[in-house]
Parts: structure tokens; sequence; C-alpha cells
């Protein structure tokens, strides 16, 4: 495993870079379904795309252990690189993360297998980051709920296996739950957990 591999690439301006995603993080939180580039100027090492490493290093520190799904936690450089420039710790089961990162999503686990928070505490849950190759032209999701008005619509692709039914069971679970960032390579999308997804187009 190369030095250079795990040192280089990172934010060239840490402050202003953090502070640009952790906006675009908000503002797809506050309107889910809607896309936002991200322009960070980073090059982690693959499978990670340059989005979901932006959003890694804006919000995960040594105090939020992180779940890689099997194909990154394999690559020694994508943890070394995350760990380089985060500080984070990595996570066994995606039980124990405050946040996962998967490249692949035919490879994620069940939404139910994260951590969900409780009833007194639902901010103790994960939040999933899941790499996508695009935001178009898949199946579409149409969305509703708080910071949408009447509905929204967006079609990630690829998405994991039955993701409509899973999102569902765990929408039944609120206040409990899990928030979602969609990363293609430059944008993101946001399902926080109290949007819904039904069927057809918005």
């Amino acid at each position: 495993m190369a030095t250079a591999h795990i040192v280089e690439g990172g934010f060239a301006d840490p402050v202003f870079a953090s502070q640009s995603v952790f906006r675009a993080v908000m503002d797809a939180m506050a309107r889910p379904g809607t896309v936002h580039p991200i322009d960070a100027a980073i090059s982690p090492p693959a499978p990670l795309n340059a989005a979901a490493a932006a959003v890694a290093l804006t919000l995960a520190d040594a105090d939020t252990p992180v779940w890689l799904e099997a194909e990154m936690a394999k690559n020694e450089a994508v943890a070394g690189w995350l760990a380089f420039h985060t500080g984070v710790p990595l996570a066994q089961m995606p039980s124990d993360a405050v946040f996962a990162i998967a490249s692949n999503p035919a490879h994620l686990p069940p939404l139910t297998g994260f951590a969900l928070g409780t009833q007194e505490y639902p901010d103790r849950s994960t939040t999933v980051i899941l790499q996508t190759a695009s935001l178009s032209g898949g199946p579409v999701l149409t969305l509703s709920g708080p910071g949408i008005r009447k509905t929204n619509s967006i079609a990630p692709r690829p998405l994991p296996g039955h993701f409509e039914m899973q999102w569902q069971a765990i929408n039944e679970l609120y206040p409990r739950g899990l928030d979602l960032v969609l990363a293609a390579p430059d944008a993101i999308a946001c399902l926080p957990r109290t949007t819904r997804i039904g069927n057809g187009e918005a």
C-alpha cells in the first residue's frame, strides 16, 4: 500500500471545502431529492468516489465510527485514506456505525441492520453514504414529506434490492430510522428519515 495513496488527494483548503460540502449536505437534507453538485477537487482511492469522500471528510471524525461495505473494507488504501484525513475508527458491524459508506448498492446489508437510534435518542443512528453511478436514469422514486411541496422525484441508479420496501419499513419506526446520502461521482441527494417514497412519476 503506497503511502502517497493515503496522504494525497484530500481537501486542498480543508476549511473552505468542508464548509461548502456541509452547506450542500444541509441543503440536500432540507430539500429531499434535490441534486446538489459537489466540487471538492479531491482524489480518493477507488472505489471511493469524490462526492462520497467529500461528505466523509466533512462529517466524520475520530468520534464517529465508519463502517465500510465489503468491497471498500478489503481495500487498505480506502481505509487508510479515510483514517489519515479524518481520524475515523472503523466499525466492524453496521449497527456500530455512525456513518456507513457503500460503493456497491448490491452489497449493502438490509437497512434494518444499521443503527436506527432509540425512541429516546433517535439521533443515535447511522447516516448511510451510498454511492450511485448517477442520480438519474434509474427507477423513479416519488418522494413526499417535510421539505417537499406535494411531491418530488429522483431516479438514482443503481439502488439496493427491494429498496422502496426497505425504506417504507424504516419509515414505520419513526422517530427511529436512518438518513441516506446518495453520492454520485460529482453530486449528492439526500433522503432523511422523514421522507416517504411512493410509486410512479412525481
